[in-house]
């Protein structure tokens, strides 16, 4: 069976860029904290990565730390602050902030106080994009890195945090971003690699192949590959919406990623799909990966004024540069094909019901 794979705000694949500098970047022998040629050599490639992912973020004359991932970037930046969020926030922010922001239906978020709150710019499950104020303590920069076009100086953010595994760079790499000045305080201590703000040997290889990804990804968005993106998911909304008079999907109102799409069939649970759909040579998700797995409703969708009933009746599509419009034409098919069984299944037990 030929596989689609429909899941990129997950893991993203591997580009060939960043794969090809990762195999670079095995032949480099030294440790970038030794002060001899080869150790000498291992730094400056990891300063000229630096400046590339800087750059692609639109980042120059800011702090780029480099860390495992987002998880770990907001820890090293929330943690142990008071800052207010919304509950349509990634785990990894719920975790350490008050989540008494309010959220409107179309998953809107109202930050009356940026100083002391951080917001997302982009939501994982429904792609909508937020308005960041100036002055925001912080936001996850995650899912919208290498997929819609931002500079982090341009936004008038204090801090934010991006995984170079959401844009097609490697799994265990990541980046906290912050203005220059900014204090940070060490969590893993044990070293002075990253000015002294996160101790360990760098991941170079792992840095090389985020900085190629990032590189990549920001050639795509000058290529227009978010307007082609785009047109694919609005593609793959109106067959979904033609076949069937029940799905619904969150976020449309609002500007939104484009390359996601929330899909709710009230009654239809979003974990039965992902297995038929699964099945079928399909893989979607149903909800963020960090949260799928867990028997509770998604608190992106309640805090948009879903009931939580309904909120587990989502699934979510999303896709990738290398994405063809043929291929969301082949999940729409297989979608409501699976769709009429389950109607049927439902329409023969209300009849046996009634009889």
């Amino acid at each position: 069976m030929n596989r689609t794979y429909l899941d990129w705000n997950a893991t993203a694949p591997l580009r060939p860029e960043a794969r090809a500098a990762m195999l670079e970047a095995s032949e480099i022998v030294g440790n970038p904290s030794s002060v001899h040629a080869e150790g000498r050599a291992a730094k400056l490639a990891l300063e000229r990565a630096r400046e590339e992912i800087a750059s692609a973020l639109g980042a120059e004359g800011a702090d780029v730390i480099f860390t495992s991932g987002a998880t770990e970037s907001a820890a090293l930046i929330l943690g142990g602050r008071d800052l207010s969020c919304a509950p349509v926030e990634h785990a990894a922010v719920l975790a350490w902030c008050r989540d008494d922001l309010a959220v409107d239906a179309a998953g809107r978020v109202t930050v009356p106080d940026p100083a002391r709150a951080t917001l997302q710019l982009a939501n994982a499950e429904t792609g909508v994009l937020q308005d960041l104020l100036q002055g925001l303590a912080a936001s996850d920069l995650t899912q919208a890195f290498g997929k819609v076009p931002f500079a982090f100086n341009w936004l008038g953010i204090e801090a934010g945090f991006v995984s170079a595994h959401k844009l097609g760079g490697p799994r265990g790499i990541g980046a906290l971003i912050v203005r220059r000045g900014t204090e940070v305080a060490a969590r893993i201590r044990g070293g002075g690699q990253e000015q002294g703000r996160r101790a360990g040997t760098e991941n170079l290889i792992g840095i090389l192949g985020f900085a190629a990804a990032a590189k990549a990804a920001q050639n795509d968005l000058d290529q227009g590959i978010a307007e082609k993106m785009s047109e694919i998911r609005d593609s793959l909304m109106a067959a979904l919406e033609s076949g069937s008079e029940m799905v619904t999907f969150p976020g449309r109102e609002s500007r939104r990623l484009p390359n996601t799409l929330s899909i709710l069939t009230p009654g239809w649970r979003g974990e039965t799909q992902v297995m038929q759909m699964d099945l079928a040579g399909f893989a979607v998700s149903a909800g963020s990966a960090c949260s799928s797995g867990k028997v509770r409703p998604s608190s992106v969708l309640t805090a948009m004024g879903i009931a939580p009933e309904r909120a587990g009746d989502a699934i979510r599509v999303s896709i990738g540069p290398v994405t063809e419009r043929r291929d969301v034409m082949r999940f729409a098919d297989a979608w409501l094909a699976a769709h009429d069984r389950w109607r049927q299944r439902n329409d023969t037990r209300v009849t046996a019901g009634k009889v």
